[in-house]
């Protein structure tokens, strides 16, 4: 059999479960991620393998763990992994390294135990395994007469910390040397905080995600405009703006936009609103409370702040100037459970504006579900959803049912929609399908093979078509290809 091998144990019939095992030798090999597999993806793995769905395959001869990102789709099986018994290295971006304990202690304690001296103990090996590297360094994986193997992670533009990897093999016996090239996730342009990725010079074969292939984003550098827009109309009668928000990422970046639109709204002086019996108030915009209701989320955004080094040159200037968009004076952080039920039962009983962040992006858990029972039902609110809101969930159900006046069911109990609800496009952490086609027209050497992953197969075939377009167009050869599971990138 010719080497090297790619395995795909998950990502390749959704956009959950992200793990790629590079076979390098009959006897070496590494991982690309180790991702939870989630809704319909989760339900095709239990069909697969009931008895061990999170870990199906043998760990025998894998050499390390190279984590791109930490989203749970792409690290949420280490703890099953680490059960399993795998004892090597855990490679990630110095950013990473900082904000992966954070994730796994939380996702430990929903999957596995709220012991503290087991979660101590997990956390611990973790620590004891993960090697941070900073990006655009060659790390050594193997070093042998038959072998020599090195990795480097390059900045992905997804969330702070994100990474590409490129793996490039020697084989010397052989005379034959590849470069592989596995994405990750993605970033779009524009984004807060975050340097835009920049393609490798080269891949002889690039594993790309494609979540996004097959639709283009909306205009990213008016989203803030368009936020302002959102925030003047949900406070008008002095209500409160709930944005359910995922604690990784999508909380960051609305921080760091609502602190610019409030700085700046701060130095126009106070603005009139208008009440529900037609009185003019005015909203004194230094005195309106952003309140950030995730512990996660306050967690993360904490480590976000000691990592300025890896900001982006505009938020470095922002920061010049005095300004700190992550620790602004209005930011109200809440952490206690008793304090959270305090805080939803003032905003649902007063007049006073307010812009809360909770955690829970889909509405299906976490604080932002009190917020919804107590406030859905009251014409003063308004819900912004500034994320996918996948079907079946109660998020998606809030906003096909608000024109309508329809209801929503919250941990088993009827909520009425008469809040105002809105969706703001713009906030993807993705590439989309321009960007993805730039990822490989940006190399100076264009890949010989693609394969096609983390997208569902509408999004993989229009990305397909785009991609074997881009190549005839510069009367260049490639195969696009869909992974079932192992095929050889090397043919005899």
């Amino acid at each position: 059999m010719a080497y090297p091998i790619v395995k795909h144990h998950g990502a390749i019939n959704g956009v959950t479960g992200a793990c790629h095992q590079l076979q390098m030798t009959s006897q070496s090999s590494i991982l690309i991620d180790c991702g939870l597999f989630q809704g319909s993806d989760e339900r095709i793995a239990l069909d697969r393998n009931p008895l061990y769905p999170q870990i199906d395959f043998s760990l025998e001869g894998i050499k390390a763990l190279v984590i791109t990102h930490i989203h749970a789709d792409h690290v949420g099986r280490l703890p099953h992994l680490l059960a399993a018994g795998f004892k090597g290295p855990i490679l990630c971006s110095e950013p990473s390294a900082k904000l992966l304990p954070l994730i796994l202690e939380d996702a430990f304690k929903l999957e596995v135990s709220r012991e503290p001296k087991i979660i101590e103990r997990y956390l611990q090996r973790v620590h004891q395994q993960v090697i941070a590297l900073p990006f655009g360094h060659w790390f050594n994986i193997e070093q042998t007469d038959n072998l020599r193997a090195q990795i480097r992670l390059q900045r992905a533009g997804h969330i702070l910390g994100s990474a590409y990897v490129e793996c490039d093999l020697d084989y010397p016996q052989a005379a034959l040397t590849r470069r592989i090239v596995f994405s990750g996730d993605l970033g779009a342009p524009h984004s807060p905080f975050l340097l835009a990725p920049v393609s490798p010079k080269r891949a002889d074969v690039l594993v790309l995600e494609s979540t996004y292939g097959d639709r283009l984003h909306e205009n990213r550098l008016d989203r803030q405009e368009r936020l302002e827009i959102a925030i003047d109309r949900a406070l008008a009668d002095h209500g409160t703006l709930l944005i359910p928000a995922f604690s990784m990422g999508r909380t960051q970046e609305l921080l760091y936009e609502i602190e610019d639109i409030l700085h700046r709204k701060a130095l126009l002086g106070p603005a009139q609103a208008v009440c529900d019996d037609d009185q003019f108030l005015p909203i004194n915009w230094p005195q309106v409370p952003v309140i950030l209701d995730s512990p996660l989320a306050s967690r993360l955004t904490k480590v976000y702040r000691e990592l300025q080094d890896y900001w982006n040159e505009e938020a470095q200037v922002r920061l010049g100037h005095g300004r700190n968009p992550l620790h602004f004076e209005q930011l109200i952080t809440i952490d206690s459970h008793a304090r959270h039920l305090q805080t939803v039962n003032y905003l649902a009983s007063t007049g006073r504006p307010a812009i809360v962040i909770a955690g829970g992006g889909m509405c299906s858990s976490g604080r932002i579900v009190n917020y919804l029972k107590r406030m859905l039902a009251d014409q003063r609110h308004n819900v912004l959803f500034t994320g996918y809101q996948a079907k079946g969930t109660p998020g998606a159900a809030i906003q096909k049912y608000a024109t309508s006046g329809g209801f929503v069911e919250l941990e088993g109990e009827r909520c009425m929609i008469h809040a105002g609800v809105s969706t703001l496009g713009g906030y993807s952490a993705h590439a989309d399908q321009v960007d993805l086609l730039n990822f490989v027209s940006g190399m100076t050497e264009w890949p010989e093979e693609i394969r096609l992953v983390h997208g569902d197969e509408r999004a993989r075939k229009a990305l397909a078509r785009e991609l074997l377009s881009l190549y005839r167009a510069q009367n260049r050869v490639v195969d696009v290809l869909v992974p079932t599971g192992a095929e050889p990138l090397v043919r005899s």
